[in-house]
């Protein structure tokens, strides 16, 4: 399948429409979705849509697919990270026809006059031809993960063999099949998706969380942070879940390890730069090239508040004093009498450029690793950036919908 010139044309002229009026199209699109299809509304982080982080990220998708509709490998990586999420939620392809309808419509009544018959047939046959694709990639995916040792496809029920407290406000869980049967590896940075049913919620709830230990167990590891409400926004229902209700024993169901945040080089120094709860994933990566690539340099840089929030302290600490190719930083926002007293960190203050040039040996000829919230994950690339570290080697997780950090 494909776009007529006319066609693709009118799409890429009018994208920066779309872009200006995307929260609005976003919020009118979920209304329209949901009052439909209301079982889609399981697939959907409803806290992410009270605060408008699922909306923004919607059209901004939609915005990049349009303005790049003629040469969508500019955007490898928006449609990489989009396809691995709809995998790991279990979206198939009879579905993309209503979030299609509804994308369309919420376009119309949006846009009104400005929406005319020209652009809202372009944008549809658009849309048909970027969901013909990710049908076609999606496919893929679910063949390749149901292929390999250990895998499969939908949703799989896990013992809690152990919880773990990190912090005041980190669990993790270890986790093996109920079933017995061997697991499938996964690439250091993917995350679990869990799916929940908890009492006194109208709809099943699905959450991703990192995997933050080493593949090649006989278990999976996750660690979660009780997320607590802004506003009017409420307390994060899941997390909350996890830590207050689900106990050793207990069953979890969860699919297939997913996600594009991972290790994609080999012979560079490699740097790991976490804040706060982005620990998760980036602790996976160091474990894992302790383990399979102990002469690569590897520098680790954890930043949280101070050292009651900093989960796996003493592991990442270990890992350092054990392995000589392993150095580690921690930078405190906050620190506490405690810290100052010890001096159990190296900077107080946020990550910058400036101290990065200063405890980098290898400069800025490295392969960076990032995850955190995203204030802190925008200022690291605004920094390697003007240390000319190009793209190719600026690597993100984003843990709340939003999928491109830097749109220029």
């Amino acid at each position: 399948m494909s776009l007529d010139a006319e066609k693709l044309e009118i799409v890429k002229a009018s994208a920066p429409v779309l872009k200006e009026n995307s929260t609005e199209i976003g919020k009118h699109f979920y209304e329209l979705l949901f009052e439909r299809v209301p079982e889609l509304s399981n697939v959907f982080n409803q806290t992410n849509q009270k605060r408008g982080l699922q909306q923004e990220a919607l059209v901004y998708s939609v915005y990049a697919a349009g303005e790049n509709i003629d040469s969508l490998e500019n955007i490898n990586q928006l449609v990489e990270r989009i396809a691995e999420k709809h995998v790991s939620l279990g979206v198939k392809p009879d579905q993309y026809p209503v979030v299609g309808e509804a994308l369309i419509q919420a376009v119309k009544d949006v846009l009104g006059k400005a929406a005319t018959d020209e652009i809202i047939d372009a944008w549809t046959a658009a849309y048909d031809y970027i969901a013909n694709l990710f049908i076609e990639i999606e496919q893929k995916k679910y063949r390749e993960t149901e292929e390999q040792e250990g895998g499969w496809t939908g949703f799989r029920e896990f013992v809690v063999e152990e919880k773990i407290q990190e912090t005041d406000d980190v669990v993790s869980f270890c986790l093996k099949p109920k079933d017995g049967k061997p697991l499938a590896t996964y690439k250091a940075g993917q995350y679990l998706t869990l799916k929940a049913d908890i009492d006194g919620e109208p709809h099943t709830h699905m959450r991703q969380y990192s995997l933050s230990g080493a593949s090649g167990k006989d278990h999976y590891k996750i660690s979660v942070k009780r997320e607590k409400g802004k506003g009017e926004v409420p307390d994060g229902v899941v997390s909350n879940y996890l830590h207050d209700q689900v106990a050793e024993g207990d069953m979890l169901e969860f699919s297939a390890p997913a996600g594009d945040f991972t290790i994609t080089s080999e012979k560079e120094p490699i740097v790991l730069l976490s804040g706060g709860i982005g620990v998760t994933p980036v602790v996976g990566m160091l474990d894992t090239l302790a383990e399979k690539a102990p002469d690569r340099p590897v520098t680790f840089i954890h930043a949280t508040q101070n050292s009651s929030s900093h989960a796996m302290k003493d592991h990442v600490e270990q890992m350092a004093a054990d392995h000589p190719n392993i150095s580690s930083f921690v930078c405190y926002d906050s620190p506490n009498e405690e810290d100052r007293t010890k001096h159990n960190y190296d900077k107080e203050g946020y990550v910058n450029l400036q101290w990065l040039q200063s405890i980098l040996s290898c400069g800025n000829q490295a392969d960076f690793y990032c995850c955190g919230p995203a204030p802190f994950m925008k200022a690291v690339d605004r920094g390697l950036k003007d240390w000319g570290v190009s793209s190719d080697y600026r690597h993100y997780e984003v843990f709340n919908p939003v999928s491109v950090l830097n749109e220029a």
